[in-house]
């Protein structure tokens, strides 16, 4: 019999109230889906990552919600990079996903672990009209509120996202949305979170993230958004490359969370944070 053990971690954040709850199963062998499925649900956070060894430093890793698999997610992998350096040492991690591999480089600064995930190529599209109008109706919002600098978009970087910019920071601060209205339309459009957001500065961004499709009103951290985010922004022309954002996520749920967002001249987007153990 395989030996395996659940770890639980925050990410993206060096306090235990802050940040995005992920588990982070690690075993010989990754289990059946129904099981890694039972686990998730169990466990409870938006996002448990699974994780077994394949050839030397690559490793098989799947992320499940409480509710459905999902293809990628940005903060169980760097609770997952965090756990690697504590246990195995810095350097670089190669994690093979549903989605194609994802390089994962741990370092040491102080006391502290930090990951820095490389996503797979990023891509947008522009949402039809349809879409839009349904998202913003579910969420009570209006086009008048709406960020005109910076279009909505449909952006994939390991999962899709539909990204919505608002004029006004405190737009942002009351999210009361239809959450099994949205959760339908997002199911429908493949879209794992809504990255709903506010540009404080050219590379200082504030977002909010509902979640139904996984069962989570909101997450408090999104590295996959982040990582499409940055990967619209350039590819869109909406920033000069190289470049690094700074995006604070989780402030009007109680669980601040701070992720940072490298963008080069092309290929995938580097996302990077800390950690910190909830198994005390």
């Amino acid at each position: 019999m395989s030996e395996s053990k659940l770890y639980r971690y925050t990410a993206f954040s060096d306090r235990a109230d802050g940040g995005n709850p992920a588990g982070v199963w690690v075993g010989d062998v990754l289990p059946p889906v129904r099981e890694m499925q039972r686990i998730a649900a169990e466990v409870g956070f938006s996002e448990t990552a699974f994780m077994a060894p394949r050839n030397g430093e690559v490793r098989d890793v799947r992320y499940f919600s409480p509710e459905a698999e999902v293809s990628f997610c940005g903060h169980a992998t760097i609770a997952s990079g965090v756990l690697l350096g504590m246990q195995d040492g810095i350097g670089d991690y190669r994690l093979q996903t549903q989605v194609g591999e994802v390089l994962v480089n741990v370092r040491q600064e102080g006391e502290r672990f930090v990951a820095s995930l490389t996503s797979v190529e990023p891509r947008h599209e522009q949402p039809s009209a349809t879409l839009l109008d349904a998202a913003l109706a579910a969420l009570n919002w209006s086009r008048s509120e709406l960020d005109p600098s910076l279009p909505p978009a449909k952006a994939y970087a390991g999962a899709w996202h539909l990204i919505i910019a608002v004029k006004e920071r405190s737009r942002l601060q009351t999210l009361d949305y239809a959450f099994d209205e949205l959760k339908t339309l997002m199911l429908e459009h493949e879209l794992t979170t809504l990255q709903l957001i506010w540009q404080e500065s050219s590379s200082v961004f504030h977002a909010r993230n509902p979640f139904p499709v996984g069962g989570v009103v909101e997450d408090p951290a999104t590295g996959a958004a982040a990582a499409a985010l940055g990967g619209y922004l350039r590819n869109a022309g909406y920033l000069t490359a190289p470049g690094t954002l700074h995006i604070h996520q989780g402030v009007d749920m109680g669980r601040p969370s701070e992720i940072t967002v490298s963008i080069p001249e092309k290929g995938g987007i580097v996302v990077s944070g800390t950690a910190v153990s909830l198994d005390g």
